[in-house]
This record gives C-alpha cells, sequence and structure tokens, in this order.
C-alpha cells in the first residue's frame, strides 16, 4: 500500500462529494466501504462504519483525523499544514477537530443539499 487510501461511505453523497474533491486533487486513493478488500478492512477498527478514515503504509487516522490527513498531508491546501502544525500545540485542538467532524457526520443530509454527489452504490444498481 503505497500511497494513503482514504476510506469512506460510498452509500451517501456528501461523503461520495468530499472523497471525489478530494481523489480529484490529490494523490489519495479512495475505497468505499463496498469496495473494501479484506486486508484493507483488518486495517479499520472494528466500528469502521461510523466514520471516514486514511490507512497509510504505518497508521490508520479515523474520523476527524482522516478529514486532516486528507487535506493537511496531501497538498490540497498548503497553508493547511502550518496551521494544523501550530494547531496541535494546543490541548483543544483534536477535542474541536473530532466535534467538527462529528457535526459534519450527523448533518450529512442537511450538507448534502448543498453538495452531494450519486453515491456509487446508487449508481450500480441504477438508482438516481
Amino acid at each position: 500500500m503505497g500511497q494513503p487510501t482514504l476510506v469512506f461511505d460510498d452509500d451517501c453523497g456528501f461523503c461520495t462529494w468530499w472523497a471525489e474533491y478530494v481523489d480529484g486533487r490529490t494523490d489519495v486513493r479512495i475505497v468505499g466501504f463496498s469496495d473494501l478488500t479484506p486486508e484493507l478492512r483488518e486495517r479499520l477498527p472494528e466500528e469502521y462504519e461510523a466514520c471516514s478514515h486514511v490507512v497509510t503504509e504505518t497508521d490508520v487516522h479515523s474520523c476527524g483525523a482522516s478529514i486532516e490527513r486528507a487535506l493537511a498531508d496531501s497538498g490540497l491546501v498548503d497553508p493547511l499544514d502550518e496551521v494544523v502544525g501550530f494547531a496541535r500545540n494546543f490541548e483543544e485542538y483534536e477535542r474541536l477537530r473530532e466535534r467538527g467532524y462529528r457535526w459534519a457526520a450527523n448533518n450529512r443530509d442537511l450538507l448534502g443539499r448543498v453538495v452531494s454527489t450519486t453515491p456509487p452504490v446508487r449508481r450500480e444498481s441504477g438508482d438516481s
């Protein structure tokens, strides 16, 4: 597994939009929950469907950390590396990052009204 892999809910329109946004702008590979290989699934936490993950050769970054990794470490937003590096100096950073992730995850339907793409699972079955 040479390149980082973003694992996401491929039955969610907002999640699909986000994953395709990352895919179109980075070298991060995207894999939906429905396309997990046994090897990749083995590396994920037991409750992997609760959030997205970025899997590297050595680590698994879950939930808010996966989004941070997909954005900051990919070079998608150059100044973000410095901002995140600075923010990591504060005890509250991780809690706020995860709270933000959880808010977005809990409001995917609302966010999907603004940005959404037909999920791969629904494309394959012919639903729109």
